[in-house]
């Protein structure tokens, strides 16, 4: 049972037909060396068994609290998951992933005794189609504006979630993580990234983001800086952009007119030439 003396981390899940996965990931839960948590599912209108799997583990263990909705995207049911919870500290978990068994203990240590940190995230590993160690560029805001640094399961305050507005709804096909991010750290905030890995990120064949186009990935680029284009103006200099710009088309330039590149495209021609045969 949760011990109302100690800080509550309400881990959120939303589950759009995760059925297949979310079992793997509440057992993560279950797993916590800290156990004063509360998980709450929002079922975001699936079709497959996501609600049997949930329901088992709210028989289970009292911790555990499921909430259907319609289907309205994963801010949505974020929001709608922190709007129910009980915590001062929120984790978002997406119900494919895990984490590791100590995650909750470490980071609640960091966010309780660190009043200037704002976010607490950790080292991850990639498991499912791809494994390996997920390499993160070390984050810094003028980084986080270029490309988003941190992933989805970091832990906040949500003190700090209700003053940003929490999650945006509009940003339905991608990216909502990167906006909040943005939000949250935009006025020089610190993290902490805890150097062990804690995290297991899932990558399934296809994904929402590694399915995104060229063309969808630069609507959401454009929408993530017309959303802080305050803070982007204020982080970037146009004309050290349009110099940077000039700088690297010049280098990729001096290097395709290398002997070196010359050399390696001859030398790599009868491959290339094999692999698109067998791609048709």
């Amino acid at each position: 049972m949760i011990d109302e003396q100690k800080s509550i981390i309400s881990i959120i899940i939303p589950a759009y037909n995760y059925g297949n996965y979310l079992g793997e990931c509440l057992d993560s839960v279950l797993a916590q060396t800290y156990s004063n948590w509360e998980c709450v599912i929002v079922d975001n209108g699936s079709t497959d068994n996501t609600a049997q799997v949930a329901k088992s583990y709210v028989a289970k263990d009292p911790r555990f609290i499921y909430v259907h909705t319609e289907q309205k995207g994963v801010s949505f049911a974020r929001n709608k998951a922190i709007e129910l919870s009980k915590g001062k500290f929120i984790l978002p978990l997406d119900a494919d992933d895990k984490i590791a068994s100590t995650y909750l203990e470490k980071a609640e240590k960091i966010l309780r005794t660190k009043k200037d940190i704002r976010v607490v995230y950790c080292d991850a590993e990639l498991f499912g189609a791809s494994t390996g160690k997920w390499i993160l560029p070390t984050f810094t805001l003028k980084g986080l504006l270029m490309e988003n640094s941190i992933f989805c399961s970091a832990l906040f305050r949500k003190s700090d979630f209700n003053t940003v507005g929490g999650y945006n709804i509009e940003m339905k096909e991608g990216f909502e993580d990167w906006d909040f991010w943005i939000r949250m750290l935009k006025t020089g905030e610190s993290v902490y990234k805890i150097p062990e890995i804690l995290f297991y990120y899932r990558i399934k064949p296809a994904s929402r983001n590694s399915v995104l186009d060229q063309e969808k990935q630069l609507v959401l680029r454009r929408r993530i800086y017309i959303n802080h284009k305050d803070v982007y103006d204020k982080m970037f200099d146009l004309s050290e952009l349009i110099f940077n710009y000039h700088s690297v088309a010049k280098k990729l330039k001096s290097m395709e007119e290398s002997t070196t590149y010359r050399c390696a495209r001859v030398l790599l021609k009868p491959i290339l030439f094999l692999r698109n045969i067998f791609k048709r």
